[in-house]
């Protein structure tokens, strides 16, 4: 066959003799070739930054947007197709009511986030079914503190102190293992976030993009929300110039 999988790629429950799953292999490929998303846990709360493309520029810029909130307590970040992981928002927000109507408190963090990789992992079990073709990082704040897990889309779920998805995913890595997570702020990894993607990104071969910010700190009281507007746009600043003088 002419296939890259030589057959092997036909079925998601179909082993390759080399031990992969192609159709693992391929969503994991759609999550490459997306914006690149940051996410950083400091020691007073979560930030995430999305590098949005802007594939028109008759798009409004609150649409499309590849961050969302789940609870008060806990935001997602996507890389990927839009589409599959608008069904894991759903799916997490079910969750989280659910948990809350049982046991009537928050859902923790990790929780959430093995709940939703256990559902990733369905759907990789299954002839009749495809894995999702998107990433996540769900951030929050609970008992246990600041929380950060990425989810992948064969449904591995790990717990980071900063992690990377998309284009820039390898040289947003060797900046972040720079960081010293025990010391930083919120505020400094917003500065931090923004200078990365904004070093990430290929201004000859992308379109034009739109940072998308959010946090859960001490300051937003808990809750994730939006960056602030005065904030994002001292980040943005900082980050500009800091690629000007690099390109100088």
């Amino acid at each position: 066959m002419t296939s890259v999988g030589s057959g092997y790629d036909l079925s998601v429950s179909t082993f390759s003799p080399d031990g992969k799953i192609f159709q693992i292999e391929y969503a994991n490929k759609a999550v490459e070739n997306s914006g690149t998303v940051v996410a950083i846990r400091a020691k007073d709360g979560v930030v995430i930054g999305v590098e949005k493309i802007i594939p028109s520029k008759m798009l409004e810029s609150t649409s499309n947007r590849r961050i969302h909130s789940i609870d008060l307590h806990v935001g997602i970040g996507i890389a990927g197709f839009l589409t599959d992981a608008r069904q894991l928002v759903l799916r997490a927000r079910d969750e989280a009511k659910q948990y809350k109507q049982v046991y009537g408190q928050p859902i923790p963090i990790k929780v959430l986030s093995q709940r939703i990789a256990s559902f990733c992992h369905a759907f990789t079990l299954y002839g009749s079914v495809r894995p999702f073709g998107c990433s996540i990082t769900v951030v929050g704040i609970d008992s246990y503190g600041p929380q950060l897990f990425l989810i992948e889309p064969s449904g591995s779920c790990i717990g980071y102190f900063g992690t990377a998805m998309g284009k820039g995913k390898q040289a947003a890595k060797n900046e972040l293992e720079k960081v010293k997570f025990a010391d930083i702020t919120c505020r400094e990894a917003i500065k931090l976030v923004s200078k990365i993607i904004y070093s990430v990104h290929d201004e000859v071969k992308d379109k034009d993009f739109e940072l998308e910010l959010s946090w859960i700190s001490t300051e937003s009281n808990n809750v994730h929300q939006m960056v602030p507007a005065p904030l994002k746009d001292e980040a943005e600043t900082l980050a500009k110039q800091a690629l000007e003088e690099a390109n100088m």
